[in-house]
């Protein structure tokens, strides 16, 4: 009996260290600081965006597909972007967030979803966004851990890779592209 303990422990302590020094949670803004192109959130992150994504369940299927639209506007270090997603199951969402920036490059993110305020980073060809958000009833009202990672793409449209944790645990996983909606 003592042995199962102890290859339980094993197995644990290996996943652990995975998630902490090879997994998606080991990356760091700094492993991205040399990246080129500059991703510098106040210039992507401006005028009319179109998204196009699906989130993953725990299981590792596609359990949505989305696309959606997104509107920012920048006035001094705040912007106010506001994003309105249409779910394949004919559902929809809409999302106002506020950005300020910092003097450091780094900023704050909010949301009416949130508990409490978000922390982001920008260093070279990524951008590190971490928050609590808080589902929809619905869709069970937890609070799920988020850290997204977006990454510029040479020419200008933003890959979204997002973690959703629930007590340390991933429950969810999105990938999602941003663009610059073209004129029409």
């Amino acid at each position: 009996m003592m042995s199962f303990f102890m290859g339980l422990l094993l197995v644990l302590t290996l996943v652990v260290l995975h998630q902490r020094f090879l997994g998606f949670a080991a990356q760091k803004p700094e492993d991205y600081a040399d990246g080129k192109p500059d991703f510098d959130i106040r210039r992507h992150f401006d005028g009319t965006i179109v998204c196009e994504g699906v989130i993953y369940g725990p299981t590792g299927r596609v359990v949505s597909r989305f696309v959606a639209d997104m509107e920012a506007r920048w006035d001094g270090d705040t912007c106010v972007m506001q994003e309105e997603f249409r779910y394949d199951s004919g559902a929809t969402q809409s999302r106002c967030w506020t950005f300020r920036m910092n003097p450091d490059g780094s900023f704050r993110a909010e949301a009416p979803d949130l508990a409490g305020p978000g922390r982001g980073v920008q260093k070279g060809s990524g951008v590190q966004l971490k928050y609590r958000i808080k589902l929809p009833e619905d869709s069970g009202g937890h609070v799920l851990d988020t850290t997204d990672w977006m990454y510029l793409m040479e020419n200008g449209a933003i890959m979204n890779r997002s973690q959703f944790r629930k007590f340390g645990i991933p429950v969810a996983e999105l990938v999602a592209t941003m663009r610059p909606k073209e004129a029409a």
